[in-house]
């Protein structure tokens, strides 16, 4: 099965931009998308073949995820099941037979990390989710996950040391996630590859420059480890400010 993962910041921009022409070529089993910016009724996306599950923020234009499946699920859940959470549209979770898939948009923490407190609160309360859905049935869980876990995941290592996204906190909770029975699946195959990203700035021709950083990821139960056949960053893939990630997973 083919998972592609792709925070759109603005899935109506994003359209004008390609989208659906990569959508159509890349023929994968599930679509998950991160930062759509949209309320419900506000796009018109045909997708043939493909069933559709929207959670939006509460506020307008802002966050939001959406899931593109061509299986049914046997159910779906929005959200943790936290209030404190679940204002902004942030996780969706298909349950299958024998796995669960979930996509997250992980908060940011802001300049000056204005929102790091809440943010450390949020990871604590996503990984204890994640763990309970893993007592049940392996776990494939995709997103923007708003962190470069290793100075090999981002261009600029030194200078952005303090900076949301690249704090010790945030950088320590993934590891807290790997440590509770998750694999990181690029990491999996690519243990040491190293200029690779899925997220440059908009700002100083970055992208031009590869001056990026790889926040956006799977991470899967890690006895799902001996069933993972590729992981790809689709690098070449324009129409946001990231790139879609991929995972083929034999389910």
């Amino acid at each position: 099965m083919k998972f592609i993962s792709w925070n759109v910041n603005g899935l109506r921009a994003c359209v004008q931009k390609g989208f659906t022409e990569f959508f159509n070529g890349i023929d994968a089993d599930f679509v998950c998308i991160q930062e759509t910016k949209l309320q419900e009724g506000q796009i018109d996306l045909s997708l043939e073949g493909y069933e559709q599950y929207w959670n939006y923020a509460v506020k307008k234009g802002y966050s939001g995820t959406a899931v593109f499946t061509r299986h049914t699920p046997l159910e779906v859940r929005y959200g943790i099941g936290i209030r404190e959470h679940d204002q902004e549209g942030r996780v969706i979770t298909l349950e299958y037979e024998n796995f669960y898939l979930v996509t997250v948009y992980t908060p940011n923490s802001q300049s000056e990390l204005a929102r790091l407190e809440y943010r450390m609160k949020w990871e604590d309360d996503f990984r204890a989710y994640l763990a309970e859905l893993d007592q049940k049935k392996p776990v494939v869980m995709c997103g923007d996950l708003n962190v470069a876990h290793r100075e090999i995941d981002l261009k600029n290592p030194k200078t952005n040391r303090r900076n949301a996204g690249f704090t010790d906190e945030e950088r320590n909770k993934f590891t807290e996630l790997l440590e509770a029975g998750f694999t990181d699946t690029f990491r999996y195959f690519y243990p040491e590859a190293e200029g690779i990203y899925s997220w440059w700035s908009y700002r100083f021709r970055a992208r031009e420059k590869n001056a990026g950083w790889r926040i956006d990821y799977f991470c899967v139960s890690k006895r799902l480890e001996e069933k993972l056949v590729s992981a790809a960053i689709h690098t070449e893939v324009f129409g946001s400010d990231h790139c879609p990630v991929e995972v083929q997973i034999d389910l």
